[in-house]
């Protein structure tokens, strides 16, 4: 028989602004209060559930156990995912929309945006060295805009580029917002999506030639378990789940950079190396070490027990993404830059959890994941060999804004 266990609570009313203030270690912060990887917390009013660590990550994603359908608040699916998108479905209505998304990361996909990314890159570099200085982060936004529109089949003309960037960086920089921020990516989601919304229109119309592997036309014509065409405003959702994360790549960007500047003696390993594994080693710690997401929402499905503990039906429950990723049970010294210890690393999908956990095809792992390392590897690849500096400027980042960046977005001299 099962010894039930009283869940340990954290004390207070509400810890709504104690999220606020201390930011991405809040939920790793309050375990340690509590000496547990499973407590409970209340948010904006609401009780949840606070899970962390990797067995706790690895019952997370049981999609027997949790739903995601009523999971995320409204203001997240007003600017960041869109609604009726992939990650608000479960069950076989999520496995189905999920194949669309994943027939996209074939090898020969993933190898084109690659390459996509070095000509930019290349582009990029040559306009970069005429300016007496650039932002990095607002040029790499450019850049991965201009890359994942050409990949993903969607036309954009010079003069819409700093408007669809804008756009696109708008749905991520302010899913965490309150006030002007926060409506300006309301406004951007919307406009974002009557932009897809005409293109698809065209498509379906025979009015717009798009190539048959491309999303646009992929996504313009899928069907749904019924046989039913998507609505149209969600194949704009889920292709803007496409551009919209691409683009977001911009802030792990940011910190690689930042950690090639901080950690010299790195650069000049990956400057000498002939192992290439190195290169993901470096990028998989920018991943770990840097803050991305907090935490993952889900509902629990049904009533269980769990080591012990009762999790009741409806009930809120958040994953710690960040603490979960500097977990002292499972990463030697996690608050020190060590790219070498994944060179050890068995690549469980519950331990190392930036873009979520979990499998690939049948969970909510992030299917843009293996896109997201890719791309990181081509930008390391580059900036190691680049020859550039970093004037004077403030390079610290906060642990309270998400997503958080240097305050600088990388001030760069590029020769």
């Amino acid at each position: 028989m099962t010894m039930m266990k009283k869940m340990p609570k954290e004390s207070g009313i509400d810890h709504t602004l104690a999220l606020l203030k201390e930011g991405y270690p809040f939920l790793f912060n309050r375990r340690q209060e509590v000496d547990s990887t499973i407590f409970k917390t209340r948010i904006l009013g609401q009780q949840a559930i606070a899970l962390s660590g990797k067995e706790a990550a690895s019952l997370f994603y049981d999609n027997e156990k949790f739903r995601r359908s009523d999971a995320a608040p409204k203001r997240i699916q007003k600017t960041l995912f869109g609604e009726g998108g992939v990650q608000s479905l479960d069950g076989e209505a999520h496995h189905h929309r999920k194949a669309m998304f994943m027939t996209l990361m074939s090898r020969d996909g993933l190898n084109e945006m690659y390459e996509i990314i070095d000509k930019e890159l290349t582009a990029a570099n040559q306009n970069w060295k005429k300016e007496n200085h650039i932002v990095l982060d607002k040029e790499i936004q450019k850049l991965l805009t201009k890359a994942a529109c050409q990949w993903v089949g969607v036309p954009l003309p010079d003069k819409e580029i700093n408007q669809r960037t804008e756009q696109l960086a708008d749905m991520f920089e302010s899913a965490a917002s309150i006030g002007p921020k926060h409506w300006k990516g309301r406004k951007s989601r919307k406009d974002g999506e009557e932009w897809i919304i005409s293109l698809v229109r065209q498509v379906r119309n025979n009015e717009m030639a798009v190539d048959e592997d491309r999303a646009l036309y992929t996504f313009s014509w899928h069907r749904d378990l019924d046989g039913n065409l998507l609505n149209e405003k969600i194949v704009a959702v889920e292709l803007l789940n496409l551009l919209r994360p691409i683009v977001a790549i911009s802030a792990y960007i940011n910190f690689l950079v930042l950690a090639l500047y901080e950690h010299p003696e790195e650069r000049e390993n990956l400057k000498n190396t002939d192992n290439e594994n190195r290169f993901e080693w470096f990028c998989q710690e920018v991943r770990r070490y840097y803050p991305f997401f907090p935490f993952a929402a889900a509902r629990v499905k049904r009533d269980f027990i769990w080591n012990g503990f009762t999790f009741k039906e409806g009930t809120l429950t958040l994953l710690d993404l960040y603490g979960t990723n500097h977990d002292p049970n499972e990463w030697s010294e996690p608050n020190q830059f060590k790219p070498d210890r994944f060179q050890e690393w068995k690549g469980s999908p519950f331990d190392f959890i930036p873009q979520g956990g979990g499998e690939f095809n049948l969970g909510h792992r992030c299917a843009g994941e293996w896109m997201t390392l890719g791309v990181m590897k081509r930008c390391l690849s580059f900036f190691v060999h680049m020859d550039f500096e970093l004037p004077e400027q403030d390079l610290s980042y906060s642990m309270t804004e998400m997503p958080s960046k240097p305050k600088s977005k990388i001030i760069m001299q590029v020769h």
